[in-house]
């Protein structure tokens, strides 16, 4: 029993005395400055980084000043997401509106906007909808609640 003691206590800090094994654990202190992850961009081709999108009304981009710059649909694929896909369109296109609605599987860039369930619909970089399947007309009035 007293060697599990001191093995045991040899790795977890307490004092080797003697045992079976001689191992000893270092920890590495992490020395390197912090390294930033980039920035998504934004889907309006300004280039501007997602963090300066957060307002529903983009500054940076010239075509979202009191405007739409982008609307993304996000899912896994699934027959909910390709339903609310669907919805928008039509809804741009009620609208008269010639913006084109990106559907979005990646799961590492659905999980960037922070979003629990799909299908959610964003607009301008900032999530309106989430684990919803709107009609078009409901999505129309968002849009028009947004102030689009």
């Amino acid at each position: 029993m007293s060697e599990k003691k001191s093995f045991l206590s040899g790795l977890f800090g307490g004092k080797k005395s003697g045992g079976c094994c001689n191992m000893e654990i270092v920890e590495e202190k992490d020395t390197d400055a912090k390294t930033e992850e980039p920035t998504p961009a934004c889907a309006c081709d300004c280039n501007c980084s997602a963090s300066e999108t957060n307002d529903i009304v983009n500054d940076c981009c010239d075509a979202a000043k009191g405007g739409i710059c982008c609307i993304k649909v996000l899912g896994t694929g699934c027959k909910n997401c390709h339903i609310l896909l669907e919805n928008t369109k039509e809804a741009m296109k009620a609208m008269g509106l010639s913006i084109e609605v990106e559907y979005i599987t990646d799961m590492q860039k659905i999980m960037e906007y922070g979003i629990m369930s799909t299908p959610a619909l964003v607009v301008n970089e900032k999530v309106v909808s989430s684990g919803k399947v709107l009609k078009s007309g409901d999505v129309e009035k968002l849009l028009h609640k947004l102030g689009f």
